[in-house]
């Protein structure tokens, strides 16, 4: 990057660290997959943190965990709609659905009953599950978003009976292994940043504890470093590596529920967080254990994402610091457009284009890159999706209102395209075209 951008976004991280008095603070910027970027402030064991040094990922350890569970829906193991009776039967939340429990939406108590569970060890699932036998349900699953540390815990427990091992073995074998996140351990190894809590009042710092977790870890046990939080940056990003489909985190990524808890900024999807700032929708998420403080966000649109990771138990903006540094990065370094070349187009696909009436509404059809259809308005705001062939003349909604819907192509006798039959929708070359199946026919302009 250019000297100029990494002295800015140095500055950034400096003022933070200064500002909220961070004992020490590390984070990167993600571009194209990689980090491109990195800086760090404060002291740990008396040096400056490196991408090499480990901090508490905190609830980033939901992302990876809900990864695993996305592979066992892509393998055919489960289904998203399933109710938890299936898989982990006998529990007294068993009617919440993987997809509840993955969005936040089960209605799921937030913590474990007893002690803090952040800050004391934790007991196995037995314990837990026996501990939730009642007023674990706080709200009907499906009614509202609530965030829930414990639904969580209960995914990990699903992944340990499809897998026949332990949560931890299952994300270092299919998820850390594949992805060469050779840093992220349950406990620290190596070079580690000790997790403290700042006096309001007086500079001084206070030792936080770190136990094992139990049966609540797969809710945020994971310690972590810049460089492989960088790596899962990158994948919420799309570059998936094999662990999962690009398509399966994109549905991660699409909106469930929204946080109502704030000014309708921040919602959630299949285990990811997601973030509105200036007009980008961003992914990842946040995490907090005592003594630490992680984010990741990334917007997959420009492929631009950041990360931070502090050893402060509150007090640093985290979020507002990894946007910052991507808003930061792409004003100060903006990406050229690609140069447009023209491409083949199928002679099939180019008789389609052109305009379209939606009853007395123009519609324009265009072919765009891979071959699919983008069905939008001529003017202003309206119902505009893209489209991919999954048959002779049939067409899958992508995105937008029409998002799986059908659409398919009418013809005459002669084989020309007549109409497009959109979810019972009839679009037709002029409006309210009388020789067109239109439904409650079509009578003469007066």
């Amino acid at each position: 990057m250019l000297a100029s951008t990494e002295l800015a976004l140095l500055r950034r991280i400096a003022h933070e660290q200064a500002a909220c008095r961070a004992p020490s603070l590390v984070a990167a910027v993600v571009r194209d997959g990689e980090i491109v970027w990195s800086g760090g402030r404060g002291r740990v064991g008396g040096e400056t943190p490196t991408t090499d040094t480990q901090y508490r990922l905190g609830s980033i350890t939901k992302t990876l965990v809900a990864t695993a569970v996305m592979r066992l829906r892509d393998e055919g193991l489960l289904d998203l709609n399933d109710p938890l009776e299936k898989h982990v039967p006998g529990t007294p939340f068993g009617a919440a659905t993987v997809a509840q429990l993955l969005s936040h939406t089960s209605g799921l108590t937030s913590e474990s009953p007893g002690l803090w569970w952040e800050r004391t060890p934790g007991a196995d699932w037995d314990a837990l599950v026996g501990s939730l036998a009642e007023g674990a349900t706080k709200h009907r699953p499906g009614a509202r978003f609530h965030y829930s540390n414990v639904g969580y815990g209960v995914l990990g427990e699903l992944l340990a009976r499809h897998r026949g091992k332990g949560w931890l073995s299952v994300l270092d074998e299919e998820v850390l292994g594949p992805l060469g996140m050779t840093r992220t351990t349950p406990h620290p190894v190596g070079a580690h940043a000790e997790g403290f809590a700042v006096h309001p009042f007086a500079d001084v710092l206070l030792p936080e504890p770190s136990p094992d977790a139990g049966a609540m870890a797969p809710a945020g046990q994971l310690w972590s470093t810049a460089q492989d939080l960088g790596r899962w940056t990158a994948f919420l990003g799309g570059e998936t590596g094999g662990v999962l489909a690009p398509e399966t985190v994109a549905e991660m990524r699409t909106m469930i529920t929204v946080d109502d808890t704030d000014v309708w900024t921040t919602g959630f999807g299949l285990g990811l967080m997601l973030v509105r700032h200036q007009g980008r929708r961003f992914a990842g998420h946040t995490g907090s254990m005592p003594g630490f403080l992680a984010v990741t966000l990334v917007d997959p649109a420009a492929q631009t994402g950041a990360l931070v990771l502090a050893n402060s138990t509150s007090g640093v903006g985290i979020t507002q610091l990894c946007l910052d540094l991507i808003t930061m990065t792409d004003e100060l370094e903006p990406r050229l457009p690609e140069e447009w070349l023209p491409s083949p187009a199928d002679p099939e696909l180019l008789a389609l284009t052109g305009l379209w009436h939606w009853g007395p509404t123009p519609y324009h059809l265009r072919i765009q890159g891979d071959g699919l259809l983008l069905l939008a308005p001529v003017e202003g705001a309206g119902r505009s999706s893209r489209f991919r062939a999954t048959g002779k003349d049939t067409y899958v909604g992508l995105d937008a209102y029409y998002a799986g819907e059908t659409l398919e192509v009418g013809r005459n006798a002669d084989g020309v395209a007549t109409h497009l039959d959109l979810a019972t929708f009839v679009f037709t070359r002029t409006p309210y075209d009388p020789a067109a199946p239109v439904p409650g026919g079509v009578e003469d302009w007066r």
